[in-house]
């Protein structure tokens, strides 16, 4: 297979599991709110989700090879599991940023809790949410380099890895390297760009 492709095929993989991980994040989100859940739902969800994020990505893409088998499988449910509990986390404190009492006052007015999330509470948090889940992807796809050839999901990994280690072909090397970079530095530029907007709204 061609670089090119390869390339996609790691991005395709950091963007599949970061949409994945972003959806199934969001709905967990609203039970480690501080102002939407109960403490004691809280503090489960929340110590669940930090229990996950204490090990790295790759030892739970290790983990799912193992009880899996090699394959794309096992880095999509990997980099799918990691990711959602980043995100639960940072789409939680985005949601505590709005008004406990605006929330109870809609509640009291008989406004129900979906049509809380998808009327007041989504459209609030929408431009964090973005920022938030760019940067996963960003995190994501460094995985899915970093974890492609360890899983045996193919990739550019796969591809940096054979020709390090087996073809000794440093001219193909090189070029992997320069296709990442040409890559990932558009994609920090970007992300810092959404950082530096966030900021900017939420300090106004």
């Amino acid at each position: 297979e061609s670089l090119m492709v390869a390339l996609f095929q790691s991005i395709a993989l950091a963007f599949l599991t970061t949409l994945v991980g972003a959806v199934i994040a969001f709905f967990i989100a609203l039970m480690a709110a501080r102002n939407l859940a109960p403490t004691w739902l809280i503090n489960i969800v929340q110590t669940v989700m930090a229990l996950i994020r204490a090990i790295p990505t790759i030892l739970w893409v290790l983990i799912y090879s193992v009880a899996l088998g090699l394959g794309a499988n096992a880095a999509v449910i990997g980099l799918t599991f990691h990711s959602v509990a980043y995100l639960v986390k940072v789409y939680a404190d985005s949601i505590d940023e709005i008004s406990g009492d605006t929330l109870s006052a809609l509640r009291a007015m008989g406004v129900g809790f979906w049509p809380l999330v998808s009327q007041v509470i989504f459209p609030t948090i929408a431009s964090s949410l973005l920022s938030w889940t760019f940067i996963r992807f960003e995190i994501n796809f460094a995985n899915a380099v970093a974890v492609g050839a360890a899983a045996g999901a193919g990739g550019i990994s796969y591809q940096l890895f054979m020709a390090s280690g087996f073809y000794f072909d440093f001219h193909e090397v090189g070029m992997i390297v320069y296709l990442i970079l040409a890559f990932t530095i558009p994609l920090e530029i970007i992300s810092y760009k959404l950082r530096s907007r966030y900021i900017k709204r939420a300090t106004k």
